[in-house]
């Protein structure tokens, strides 16, 4: 998934987006409000964690101003700021969430995860459509029960065709499943993994999920439960 982290705190900015890009992320990671709601505008984003005490711009103006820019990913507060007033205050600007800092990371990737999951119409740590089965939680794929040999790319690909299940998803959307923002982009990869992720799920199984929309992008034609 493609995550916004807005964080003015430099060193926990870097923890953040390394921590959770080791965990199949890409992290956009900026440093106040103005720049996030650039990035916001630029790039499509699955999920944003938000600090309220930024500078210039406060984080509860910045959600309010996402919300009122009719975006609708989840949003969870990460803050020192630990009375139950701050609380409310942020779940009414239109936050989904909220973490208070110090925090050890398993809890807040624990929350992102729900959050994910809640966001794509999902209550468990799985999906399913047909024989094919993803762990979201290990990121493990499997096809009548038999773990499936899927590269990082491929599986990110796979994740994100069934959370969007019967949806077209442009190439350009794929793309920022794999790559940060400002790294060289090449769309015939694109190509490429879709076509080994069709052969290694197709491979004797006659399962045919995945189809392209030609001049559009692909859809994953099943429904996922």
């Amino acid at each position: 998934m493609k995550l916004l982290v807005v964080e003015d705190e430099a060193l926990l900015r870097h923890h953040l987006s390394t921590r959770l890009g080791e965990q199949g992320h890409v992290v956009d990671a900026v440093g106040n409000a103005e720049e996030a709601l650039y990035r916001v505008r630029e790039y499509h984003h699955d999920l944003a964690v938000v600090d309220l005490g930024l500078p210039g711009v406060s984080g509860l103006d910045l959600i309010r101003e996402l919300r009122s820019a009719g975006k609708r990913f989840p949003i969870l507060i990460l803050t020192a700021r630990g009375n139950w007033q701050d609380k409310v205050e942020g779940l009414a600007a239109g936050a989904d969430d909220y973490v208070v800092k110090p925090f050890q990371f398993e809890e807040l990737e624990a929350r992102l995860n729900a959050l994910l999951r809640r966001s794509s119409g999902f209550t468990q740590a799985s999906i399913e459509a047909g024989p094919l089965s993803l762990d979201l939680n290990r990121r493990q794929a499997s096809l009548a029960r038999q773990a499936l040999a899927l590269t990082a790319y491929e599986y990110r690909i796979l994740e994100y065709l069934m959370r969007h299940q019967q949806q077209v998803v442009t190439k350009e959307r794929l793309i920022e499943q794999l790559y940060p923002d400002d790294e060289e982009r090449d769309a015939n990869v694109i190509e490429v993994l879709v076509g080994r992720l069709r052969r290694k799920i197709e491979a004797g199984s006659g399962f045919r999920p995945i189809e392209t929309v030609r001049g559009q992008g692909y859809i994953f034609t099943e429904r996922c439960r």
